[in-house]
């Protein structure tokens, strides 16, 4: 390894998370403040609740329900397919 490239390693830097939990990790920073912890991390704690500020989440709902309102108007080639023989085996 070359020398004086890499920056400088704190193994005992306090991580304050936005929630208020304090702890003690390895960095090469001397200070650390997160929004989320493993303390309110809603993975971790088992609330199901989704971080989303831009709105992502329910413009993916919408999509999602709109091309499942369009596939149901729509069939495919084998349905058409199938209704043609039908109408044919029905004359």
């Amino acid at each position: 390894m070359k020398k004086d490239i890499h920056p400088q390693y704190y193994p005992k830097v306090k991580a304050r998370c936005a929630c208020g939990a304090v702890f003690e990790v390895g960095s090469t920073k001397e200070n650390l403040e997160v929004e989320v912890c493993s303390a309110c991390h809603p993975f971790y704690t088992g609330k199901g609740k989704l971080v989303d500020t831009t709105g992502r989440v329910d413009r993916f709902k919408k999509l999602v329900a709109k091309k499942e309102q369009v596939a149901k108007g729509k069939k495919g080639k084998t349905a058409k397919r199938a209704a043609r023989a039908q109408k044919k085996n029905q004359k």
